[in-house]
């Protein structure tokens, strides 16, 4: 085979629908990675490390206690006016208009407002990778739309601790689903940043510049 055709062959194999792909198995070698813990405390201890690590403000909740942590969360952060999507619970949203923020509907925001009149979003997630502290979102209920993520200044996550897993693939494994059904996928690494000319770090260029998280804990944790 030309290296023309492998190229061809490649870009072929590329866009079979997703599932339907052979495992390649002529890549590099596996090269040792982070260490992977397997304990479930000690990867939810992991993964808020790795979370505060990107500079993002991290917390942790008791079950039954979201409502509340997020709306202390967002007058934490002096915010006034917040979008929510489809699909989050309803007492969440009560509790956020309960503590004086103005609330606007996913299905009722506008570009212009998202731009000059939201402050912040809140949503949930898919997963939470320990490792990397990384979050995942697929946007099906409670995540809303993808500019709805992208634009405000500030994006509150809650993250149970089940969807939290300890690296990478094990996420990838967990996203399958959505990749099937063909939901988009953001994969969050703390607050939008980069760096100009001059090495300096600029946050909020190309999405939230602050990124809050809270983590619910199991049932029963201490």
């Amino acid at each position: 085979m030309s290296a023309r055709e492998e190229v061809l062959e490649r870009i072929r194999s590329a866009l079979q629908v997703p599932g339907t792909h052979h495992p390649r198995t002529d890549g590099p070698p596996r090269t040792p990675g982070l260490p992977v813990p397997t304990d479930p405390d000690a990867v939810l201890d992991l993964f808020v490390e790795r979370v505060a690590d990107y500079r993002s403000v991290v917390e942790r909740a008791r079950p039954g206690q979201e409502a509340a942590a997020v709306a202390a969360a967002l007058s934490g952060h002096g915010i006034r006016r917040v979008v929510v999507p489809r699909g989050l619970p309803d007492d969440w949203v009560e509790a956020i208009a309960g503590a004086g923020i103005t609330v606007t509907h996913e299905h009722d925001v506008t570009e212009h407002a998202l731009l000059e009149d939201v402050d912040a979003v809140v949503t949930e997630a898919t997963v939470g990778i320990a490792t990397t502290g990384t979050i995942v979102l697929d946007h099906s209920a409670g995540q809303g739309a993808r500019r709805l993520t992208l634009v405000p200044d500030a994006h509150l996550l809650v993250v149970r601790a089940d969807q939290v897993v300890a690296d990478v693939p094990e996420a990838v494994a967990r996203l399958r689903e959505a990749v099937l059904a063909g939901r988009p996928l953001t994969w969050i690494s703390g607050p939008s940043a980069t760096s100009d000319i001059e090495l300096d770090r600029v946050e909020g260029v190309h999405g939230p510049r602050t990124l809050h998280v809270v983590l619910v804990d199991p049932p029963g944790a201490g």
